[in-house]
Order: structure tokens, then C-alpha cells, then sequence
């Protein structure tokens, strides 16, 4: 037997400072956010700059959208998202909205799901393989909060060819291993602007002549997703924000 390289990985901080993979040889991550719970747009840029980073592709599915007044406004809230390229899939569970656009893109490729807790992520994996009931778990009515349900990432094999990875809710996997350049490259709006800073170490922060944050100042680039960025870093362990 023999064991292949890995052409990917996505790593999350384990106990005593060690880093534990999470899951290997991926083709996409999808980003679940939905109506309910009130999407967690930071932990969605912690994800998409992992994603960036090692270069896998990503996109984001906007679950719940029959408690939306429009789909109009589900479409506005991932306005910057589409701005920069990324793809989005407008979804419903309970409706069957979109479902089999959002199959079509799974067949023959090895995908994950990811999210904070009580966005859908198991009822979404159950529509897509109706053989498979998982356990689902309601909103809290106190807190209008998830309730992991999911404790291990798991890999399924989809009928119409290709897997699929159902993930634990917040933060299985993010910063470990990121230092500041590698948080700034994962934003990927960020980098046609980085080149054009004055100092080749720029945080982006309030370093002189940062041309990334004058672009976010002045609406070239999306000022939330920098505002993020800056909150990313603080997340970042002292030894990786020097």
C-alpha cells in the first residue's frame, strides 16, 4: 500500500499549541451562512482567507432564504462577496430552492461544509443524500443561536458521483499557522493593492503609505472586509503578529 502527498489540507489549532488536520485533498469549500442564525461574516473572511491561502477554491451558500423577505436581500448581503469573484449558491432546505443547481456543482469532486453552528449544515447534507438522516437540531428559542449537532467532520460518497465532508460547527479550522502576510493574501481583494504599498512589511494597519487601506478608505475595496481583516489579526497568535 502506499501512501500519496497531500495535494491540500485544512489544519485547526489543537491542544498544547499543535496544529490537527481537519481534512485533506479537497476540490471546494462551501461556506454556510443563513437567514437564521444571523450570519458570523467574520468567521465566513477566517474561512475564505484559510481557503485563499492554501489555495482551494471556495464559495458560499446563503441557506434559509425562505425566512428572507426577498431574495433581492440575501443578494445584497453577499453584494461584496460577488464583487470579488466569489460564487454563491441561494438555497432553501425546506423549499428544495436550488437544491439541484447546488448538486450539479458537487458531482465529481471532493467538497466541504463549513459554518458556525445551527446555520444547516447537517439538513443540507441529509437533502443531498436522502439516504442519510442525520441529526438536526432547531434554533434556540432564547438565543435564536445554533446547537452543534455535528461533532467530527465526516465524509459521505453523493449519489451522482463525488463526496462530501459535513463539518462541527465554529471554528473547526481558520487562522493556525497564518501570519499577517498570509492573513493579507487571503483577502483576495487585497492583493493588487499590497505591491503598491510604500513598505514591503506593511501590515495594512496604520502603516504610512499602505495603499490597502487608503483603497478601503475610499470604497476601491469592500471597508467591511478590511474592518474584518483588522479583527482577523488580533485573533492571530502573538507569535504570528509580530
Amino acid at each position: 500500500m502506499e501512501i500519496l502527498p497531500r495535494r491540500n489540507v485544512l489544519n485547526r489549532p489543537g491542544h498544547n499549541e499543535t496544529i490537527r488536520p481537519v481534512a485533506a485533498n479537497l476540490d471546494r469549500v462551501f461556506v454556510v451562512v443563513a437567514a437564521e442564525p444571523e450570519p458570523d461574516w467574520l468567521l465566513v473572511d477566517q474561512y475564505l482567507a484559510a481557503c485563499e491561502r492554501r489555495d482551494l477554491r471556495a464559495a458560499i451558500i446563503f441557506n434559509k432564504v425562505d425566512l428572507l423577505p426577498s431574495q433581492a436581500v440575501g443578494e445584497g448581503l453577499l453584494a461584496d462577496y460577488h464583487g470579488i469573484g466569489y460564487d454563491s449558491f441561494l438555497v432553501s432546505v425546506r423549499t428544495g430552492e436550488r437544491l439541484s443547481e447546488l448538486r450539479k456543482e458537487l458531482i465529481g469532486q471532493c467538497s466541504m461544509l463549513v459554518g458556525q453552528s445551527g446555520v444547516g449544515k447537517s439538513s443540507l447534507t441529509n437533502a443531498l443524500l436522502p439516504d442519510k438522516q442525520l441529526q438536526t437540531r432547531t434554533l434556540s428559542e432564547k438565543t435564536s443561536l445554533g446547537r452543534h449537532t455535528t461533532t467530527t467532520a465526516t465524509l459521505y460518497h453523493l449519489p451522482d458521483g463525488g463526496d462530501l465532508i459535513d463539518s462541527p460547527g465554529v471554528s473547526v479550522f481558520g487562522l493556525a499557522e497564518m501570519s499577517i502576510r498570509d492573513l493579507a493574501s487571503g483577502f483576495r481583494e487585497f492583493r493588487p493593492w499590497i505591491p503598491r504599498c510604500r513598505f514591503n512589511d506593511c501590515r495594512h494597519i496604520n502603516d504610512k503609505g499602505c495603499a490597502v487601506r487608503e483603497a478601503a478608505e475610499t470604497g476601491a475595496l469592500p471597508y467591511a472586509r478590511y474592518e474584518r481583516y483588522l479583527k482577523l489579526i488580533e485573533k492571530l497568535p502573538p507569535s504570528q503578529r509580530p
